[in-house]
């Protein structure tokens, strides 16, 4: 019988095959289900962040269908202030490129003459102008009326999942009662799984904040067009880790330059780098490096990796689910403790203990 169930015992690098096999799948599952799966993803993570304001209406007496009726208010305010943002700098998105289309045209034209004297070949700079190319944004402004038709069909998937999450989250408070201690370690885990989403998106948001005022201030003295609408890109573009600087600098930089020309764009540019540097790579990665404990290749790789499965979405979303999915495949594994600290999760130790600048672990079972 040993030697039998020994035989059936399947081999490390099975199991290694299967786990392979089944995360793919479950990523081509997700990949075809993203329409449903991102507004779900995006209603999960409101709800973590308010969940907390449960517990002191709750330890006041109010019902729990109270408390939860206060949760899913204070989601929808919050997905409510994000959607009147998004819109309102859609709609003068496209009044500004009906604005400035001559401008972009001139500007184009100039640019591409500017390459040709200085050397470069007629074909590199016909490339180098495309990107200035007036019908690249009269094409974006004109897609923009389909984008939010969409994200108003998303919204409503998100403030319907927001309902149903919101009143589980209540149910699930009552775990450890209904199972015993047993059943502690996996609340732990969840809590501080929720713990670190949490403070991760609290402190981007907080950080995002000035960012947008400073960026919008410094385009508002320079006489850029449209600041409040860039001031609203660079606080959406810093929830999106490593490359959203780049994604929020592009597009008035390049506003800029047709308005202004190169000096103005190099303004644009020099003001956005310093602030940049010194609050989003300075003094934002201290608040959250003992939240997040990614990589900054892992993390880098998230954000492509999660929008080419759910969407645009992805991108703000990337780091809580590569957390997700480390904590699921790797958490109860002894064996990956490698992998975690791979990852960027400094707590994790070795069997000696010698894995340098290990942390102390989040205290379980405590909300912030």
């Amino acid at each position: 019988m040993d030697a039998e169930g020994a035989r059936a015992e399947p081999s490390p690098g099975s199991r290694s095959l299967i786990t392979v096999v089944a995360v793919v799948a479950v990523l081509a599952a997700l990949w075809f289900a993203r329409e449903i799966v991102a507004p779900l993803a995006l209603a999960a993570v409101l709800v973590i962040i308010v969940h907390p304001i449960r517990h002191p209406l709750e330890r006041r007496g109010w019902h729990h269908w109270v408390a939860t009726t206060v949760v899913v208010g204070v989601a929808y305010l919050i997905l409510a202030f994000l959607a009147a943002l998004l819109v309102f700098a859609g709609f003068e998105f496209g009044v500004l490129v009906t604005d400035v289309l001559d401008e972009l045209e001139a500007a184009a034209a100039s640019f591409a003459g500017w390459l040709s004297s200085i050397g470069l070949g007629e074909q590199a700079a016909d490339a180098a102008a495309s990107a200035l190319d007036p019908s690249v944004l009269v094409d974006l402004a004109s897609g923009v009326s389909a984008w939010l038709l969409g994200f108003a069909t998303a919204a409503f998937f998100v403030l319907a999942y927001v309902i149903f999450m919101a009143a589980d989250a209540a149910r699930y408070t009552r775990a450890e009662r209904a199972f015993g201690p047993g059943i502690r370690p996996t609340v732990e885990r969840m809590r501080a799984y929720n713990s670190s989403v949490r403070r991760y998106y609290v402190v981007n948001a907080s950080f995002g904040a000035i960012v947008a005022i400073i960026d919008g201030l410094a385009l508002w003295a320079l006489g850029v067009p449209a600041p409040v609408v860039w001031a609203i890109l660079a606080f959406v573009t810093n929830f999106i880790p490593n490359i959203g600087f780049v994604l929020g600098l592009v597009p008035p930089a390049v506003l800029a330059f047709v308005v202004g020309g190169l000096p103005l764009m190099l303004a644009v540019i020099a003001i956005y780098s310093v602030v940049n540097v010194v609050l989003q790579v300075l003094v934002q990665p201290k608040f959250v490096s003992d939240t997040v404990d990614l990589s900054l290749t892992l993390s880098f790789f998230s954000v492509v990796f999660w929008t080419f499965v759910i969407g645009p979405l992805g991108a703000i979303l990337s780091i809580p689910l590569t957390l997700l999915f480390r904590d699921v495949l790797l958490d109860r594994d002894p064996g990956a403790r490698w992998l975690r600290w791979l990852s960027g999760d400094a707590r994790v130790a070795d069997d000696g203990g010698r894995i340098a600048g290990a942390r102390s672990q989040h205290t379980p079972g405590r909300d912030p």
